[in-house]
């Protein structure tokens, strides 16, 4: 029997702020805000202007969506703080990343750099401890993240993370395909603090 599909009301999109990203990149990005409008779900990202971050917020408003930006005070400049949208200035990233994180449902993550995959790590960290059991996606469009799956897969081969580590994400292609899979994803549980003989 299908298991029930996932409420979800928020979901945060983690991604890159770079204008220079592939076009394909962006037009994503776009896709997904819009899409969340659509179907009305909250955006929640990280308050700037410009990059993926600024497609998706844009589009999600330009299609009548509800959007939280979340933005420390000094990067309003540099990410160009989206102000036609409800935005939050906090004192510091970890205010930041803990503020989306509380607000979110769950996560989108889309091609982004150094700042996106340390919210991506760190999301997952707490996922292996058990401290969520919110559902993730990667958007892995043109194998962006597939470098990323591979040193997952070199860690498990290592016998230094649980199989079921696999279970804590999930991957897509297509922007369409994010918010079924997150909606049908199961929650797993994980002892906190596994010994080498669960691992096996």
């Amino acid at each position: 029997m299908p298991s029930a599909s996932r409420r979800l009301d928020s979901v945060c999109v983690y991604c890159a702020s770079s204008n220079a990203a592939d076009p394909e990149f962006l037009a994503a990005a776009s896709e997904l805000g819009a899409t969340l409008a659509r179907e009305g779900l909250r955006l929640v990202y990280g308050g700037g202007g410009v990059g993926l971050m600024g497609a998706c917020a844009k589009a999600a408003h330009a299609g009548g969506g509800r959007v939280l930006g979340v933005i420390p005070h000094f990067l309003t400049s540099q990410e160009r703080q989206l102000t036609t949208v409800e935005t939050v200035v906090v004192d510091s990233m970890h205010q930041r990343k803990m503020m989306m994180f509380e607000a979110a449902d769950a996560f989108a993550i889309l091609p982004g750099a150094i700042g996106t995959l340390e919210e991506v790590v760190e999301l997952l960290s707490w996922r292996r401890l058990g401290l969520h059991a919110k559902p993730i996606v990667f958007l892995d469009i043109k194998g962006f993240w597939q470098p990323l799956f591979a040193l997952f897969d070199h860690i498990l081969e290592q016998r230094l993370m649980p199989v079921e580590f696999r279970e804590t994400w999930r991957t897509v292609e297509r922007v369409e395909d994010i918010l079924p899979m997150l909606r049908g994803m199961p929650t797993l549980a994980f002892a906190t603090t596994p010994g080498i003989e669960e691992m096996t």
